[in-house]
């Protein structure tokens, strides 16, 4: 699997998400910026994303993942 597979299944099922990927092979690293995380815990934003990867994760394609989330908010204060 390549890092721009995974970008493209994020970027489907989290809507009006911006998602950069790094990574190959079975190990990835995403950072998915979206509104769909304002709320939400830590923990449940990672959950987020995993869910849309369970498929891959349990059959092994994808063996290490590294989430990072952020609300657009967050994600421009770390810019600044």
């Amino acid at each position: 699997m390549q890092a721009e597979e995974v970008k493209q299944i994020l970027e489907t099922q989290l809507e009006n998400c911006v998602v950069t990927t790094a990574g190959e092979g079975c190990d990835f690293q995403v950072v998915v910026v979206g509104e769909v995380f304002e709320g939400l815990r830590p923990v449940k934003s990672q959950q987020l994303v995993y869910a849309c990867l369970k498929e891959h994760i349990a059959n092994g394609t994808i063996h290490a993942l590294t989430i990072k989330t952020y609300t657009p908010a967050q994600w421009q204060a770390l810019q600044n």
